[in-house]
């Protein structure tokens, strides 16, 4: 398995990562990532750009030197079941990611849960990042069902074990395994805080191919099938991106 789409990326708009916009598109045309989304965190955390930077996401170009930008986010979960970004921003992103970050304490596998089926249902979230996070356990087989019944994609994240979730690797092997079972929608991030580790999924090929998983349940094996996604959860088109990857 190889993938050049990678739906999980942050900058230095997010004070603990380290590369500019313009570091990871020229570091995905040096290792041939043709589509990212950038996606940096929602302001709950306390490095977390201002609200403004989602407003803003517009000023960025669909195709920065031949590769294909999504303007997104990564939200906060919030520990009453909403996220930290609000309609003015959600409106200007094509993409939203949201997860359990240290804004939120963890709390019990039932509390974890209950916070998944929430933010699944509100209809506001295209993908749930790093569910495997040791940190913040929960009933997988239960968020993946409602997942698969909402339409929200379930992240497998490169970072996972590797850099900075160390002991996730076998909650995302769970996670696999019962995405394959359930058949949900699966997003590949990298979760890159540097420009380096764009696109790289070395560490999860192995789990994905352990657990049955074929490219046609992963959205990063066709761009136009990111945008198709998107669009099913209410996003609007984009023909510049559309038309760029149909030539």
């Amino acid at each position: 398995m190889k993938f050049n789409i990678d739906l999980h990326t942050h900058t230095i708009a997010s004070d603990h990562a380290y590369s500019t916009l313009v570091e990871y598109v020229n570091q995905a045309r040096k290792v041939g990532v043709t589509m990212f989304a950038t996606t940096d965190h929602g302001p709950a955390v306390s490095d977390g750009p201002h609200p403004w930077h989602f407003n803003n996401l517009k000023v960025v170009p669909r195709i920065c030197d031949d590769v294909a930008v999504l303007r997104g986010a990564e939200a906060n979960i919030k520990e009453n079941g909403t996220i930290d970004l609000q309609s003015d921003q959600l409106k200007n992103l094509d993409i939203v990611l949201a997860g359990l970050h240290p804004n939120y304490n963890p709390t019990t596998e039932d509390e974890h849960t209950k916070l998944y089926l929430k933010i699944i249902q509100s209809g506001l979230v295209d993908v749930i990042s790093h569910p495997g996070s040791f940190n913040y356990p929960c009933d997988y087989e239960t968020v993946l069902a409602c997942a698969k019944e909402h339409n929200v994609a379930i992240e497998i994240n490169s970072s996972s074990d590797v850099n900075t979730r160390f002991g996730s690797h076998d909650n995302c092997v769970k996670i696999a395994n019962l995405a394959k079972k359930i058949g949900n929608t699966i997003s590949l991030g990298s979760d890159a805080h540097i420009c380096y580790y764009i696109g790289n999924f070395d560490s999860i090929i192995e789990t994905l191919e352990g657990a049955g998983i074929k490219e046609d349940q992963i959205i990063n094996s066709d761009p136009l099938k990111v945008l198709d996604f998107l669009e099913s959860r209410g996003h609007s088109r984009i023909d510049e991106i559309r038309k760029h990857f149909s030539k």
